[in-house]
């Protein structure tokens, strides 16, 4: 069996990081067992779809390096939906109900009162064809429900949940097809799912009872349902659900400076009894994904913790990884001698201003004698076998300064700043003319 598994977003609005997670990891089981990543782009709200958001998740998955295997769109599969519905309704598993919200909302607030569960009451059932002609005579189109088969107990095991059973006579029966004729999600998908040949579903567990209904659905289609591994739900780093989470994306992630790397690093093993790393490496993530490691816990998503991550991953990130987002210039020695000194990429630029130049340096009028004789031996060194190393040498042997006394001055002069990467990894780049000119600044 070929493993098969889908991302099924509907092009509403941008991905969010729950969205995301769920991608991620039905990517990652995928291709762990050698399978195939399916795209399903769920747009049967036509009102609601947008194509600028098809194009948004397309760039999303693709900066993240969740390459899809196979696209499809619901859009495109009417037809085959009508016939599996039609199918459904001859055989008296799907049929028209003719209440209106209004109607419908009055049934629960009445079962509410009376201490009972608000579950919808099948008064469709006992309508005549004559009841119905009456009612369409009259403008009202029928919305369509699939009937639940309540003498089968419907039970999977769960890949992370364990077993589960649902009583169908406990739940109502779902609203498939809109009086317009557009459809609800249920019963696309689980048609989808069949017809695709989707053999394992990841999702988040606000869809449980949907599995359970769906079930029922691939069984009255003969169908063979997927295997399902509900997860879950993220929350924010107060251990709340936080509406917050819906709107971090991509956008929010890059414009932070997020690497992918970091993201899939944290989205793939929050919730999981696996520590969260620095793995920049996907096929680590590949090969450590597992099911049973899975809690049934929250998992906390902390935006700090994804920024720690974040700066440890681009502190291993190679020069060809990161090159094109480099400035003009700056080359592989550049690039590993600031890297450790880096939360983001992006503030390489700041650093290699600092090897360029012009910079400002705030030095002590105390230390001009002391930089005027740094000066004076800088030209004198070998270029080409660690000069930081030759000059603090040569200068505590003339001055007698060691520790903070000799290379905070130092640093001031050449960087312009009290901090920064490895004096012996960057002086070499700020090079020997740059550097006699620093030192020679007039002190201030």
């Amino acid at each position: 069996m070929t493993v098969r598994t889908r991302f099924a977003p509907s092009p509403t609005g941008l991905l969010h990081v729950g969205n995301i997670r769920a991608a991620l990891h039905n990517w990652l089981w995928a291709r762990k067992e050698g399978g195939e990543f399916c795209l399903r782009i769920d747009d049967t709200d036509a009102e609601r779809s947008e194509e600028r958001f098809v194009e948004a998740i397309r760039a999303d998955l693709g900066w993240l390096g969740l390459a899809p295997d196979a696209e499809t769109r619901q859009s495109a599969r009417f037809a085959l939906y009508e016939a599996r519905f039609e199918a459904l309704r001859a055989v008296g598993r799907v049929y028209p109900a003719y209440e209106t919200q209004a109607e419908l909302d009055l049934k629960r607030k009445i079962a509410a009162g009376r201490g009972l569960p608000p579950l919808y009451d099948r008064a469709a059932l006992t309508l005549t064809d004559a009841d119905r002609e009456k009612l369409e005579a009259e403008g009202i189109a029928p919305h369509w429900r699939f009937k639940l088969d309540h003498d089968v107990a419907i039970v999977w095991d769960d890949l992370i949940r364990g077993p589960q059973r649902f009583d169908a006579r406990t739940m109502s029966d779902p609203v498939i097809r809109r009086a317009d004729g557009s459809w609800l999600y249920m019963l696309p998908s689980a048609i989808d799912d069949a017809e695709m040949g989707i053999t394992h579903v990841v999702r988040g567990e606000d869809h449980v009872s949907n599995t359970a209904l769906q079930l029922q659905m691939f069984a009255a289609m003969g169908a063979e349902p997927p295997a399902f591994a509900h997860e879950a739900l993220l929350t924010g780093s107060e251990g709340k659900l936080s509406k917050r989470l819906g709107s971090l994306g991509v956008e929010h992630f890059r414009e932070a400076g997020i690497e992918p790397e970091a993201v899939r690093a944290l989205l793939a093993r929050i919730g999981t009894s696996d520590p969260v790393e620095p793995i920049a490496d996907a096929a680590t993530l590949i090969e450590t994904f597992d099911f049973a490691r899975f809690g049934r816990a929250p998992a906390r998503f902390d935006e700090a913790e994804l920024t720690a991550l974040n700066t440890r991953i681009v502190h291993g990130l190679d020069f060809e990884r990161v090159a094109a987002r480099l400035p003009a210039g700056m080359g592989c020695a550049e690039w590993e001698a600031v890297r450790p000194n880096l939360a983001h990429v992006g503030e390489a630029s700041e650093w290699w201003r600092v090897i360029e130049g012009p910079i400002t340096a705030q030095t002590d009028p105390a230390d001009a004698a002391f930089l005027a004789e740094a000066a004076t031996l800088a030209p004198a060194l070998d270029w080409k076998a660690e000069p930081w190393g030759q000059l603090t040498a040569a200068l505590k042997a003339a001055t007698g300064r060691s520790g903070k006394a000799l290379f905070l001055p130092l640093r001031r002069a050449l960087t312009g700043l009290d901090h920064g990467p490895d004096m012996k990894a960057l002086l070499p780049l700020i090079g020997k003319d740059r550097t006699v000119a620093r030192l020679k600044q007039d002190i201030t």
